[in-house]
């Protein structure tokens, strides 16, 4: 029961850094996006050196780890942020957060002694209705969904899959310190800067664009990363990706909390679906 506690608030903590993303990400608006993931994914790994007590030989892993969390870090964003290109981002952001969904059901699938039940798949779904009606919530965009077929939500949908199998992969490879997140961070963070040099108009930053920067590479674009890998590690994965779903609903709630604007039914309405599924998740047995 405390290794599900300490599991529970390690995955919160994330959560919560993830829920400031949101706010973060309006106020950086005018800083092309691969340039601000590759800026926080670099100030972020530099919070292994606490982790690691200054020994960089903590950040080393074999390379197929490494691919891992590459895979994972750098390979999500690349695919949201073509996604975003090519769909409409409400659209593309709901069907990118299927990733919680696909951790409760590709589970069995990665990790062997993990079992799922029909509970399991009705939480998820239950936990996606509640991220859905918080997403749309918020761009205020709930009666003009159009799903005509773009390619962005194919690459959604990848992106999804990405995160949900790299959460689970970590558990697969050989055990790693949660420092080691701090190479994966650092190779993610090159991989994006160059697409910035490739795909993105050059910008200058201001200090102000800098401080809100390096709050983004210690929270949600870092401190996130370190901390979601020592939950996954800890607890049940399953029951991790059903309390992910609690992220889109703390953004929309900092969201309108930083703007000043009242809250609207849908965050209540959301609040109760996403806490009912993690509770009715978290009642199932493995």
């Amino acid at each position: 029961m405390r290794s599900h506690f300490y599991a529970d608030g390690l995955a919160l903590a994330a959560i919560v850094l993830w829920g400031s993303l949101a706010s973060l990400g309006v106020s950086l608006a005018h800083v092309p996006p691969f340039l601000l993931t590759g800026l926080s994914l670099l100030i972020g790994s530099l919070i292994a050196l606490p982790l690691s007590r200054l020994r960089f030989a903590a950040w080393r892993v074999p390379l197929p780890t490494l691919a891992v969390g590459v895979y994972g870090l750098f390979g999500f964003h690349f695919l949201l942020f073509l996604a975003l290109r090519h769909a409409p981002p409400v659209e593309a952001n709901l069907v990118n957060y299927l990733w919680p969904l696909g951790m409760v059901v590709m589970a069995p699938l990665f990790l062997p002694d993990m079992h799922i039940r029909w509970q399991h798949v009705g939480a998820a779904v239950l936990g996606f209705a509640g991220a859905a009606i918080a997403i749309l919530g918020r761009s205020g965009g709930g009666g003009g969904l159009q799903f005509t077929f773009e390619f962005g939500y194919v690459l959604a949908l990848c992106s999804a899959f990405v995160w949900a199998s790299y959460s689970l992969l970590t558990r697969r490879v050989p055990a790693f310190p949660t420092a080691a997140v701090g190479s994966f961070a650092a190779v993610s963070g090159v991989l994006s800067l160059l697409c910035h040099w490739a795909l993105e108009p050059a910008v200058q930053l201001s200090a102000h664009d800098w401080l809100l920067i390096v709050a983004m590479g210690l929270g949600p674009l870092g401190g996130a990363f370190f901390l979601w890998d020592a939950a996954i590690k800890a607890g049940d994965p399953r029951r991790i990706g059903l309390m992910a779903f609690l992220t889109p609903l703390l953004s929309t709630v900092i969201l309108v909390m930083v703007r000043g604007d009242a809250l609207q039914w849908n965050v209540l309405l959301a609040a109760v679906l996403i806490m009912g599924a993690a509770y009715w998740g978290s009642r199932v047995s493995q």
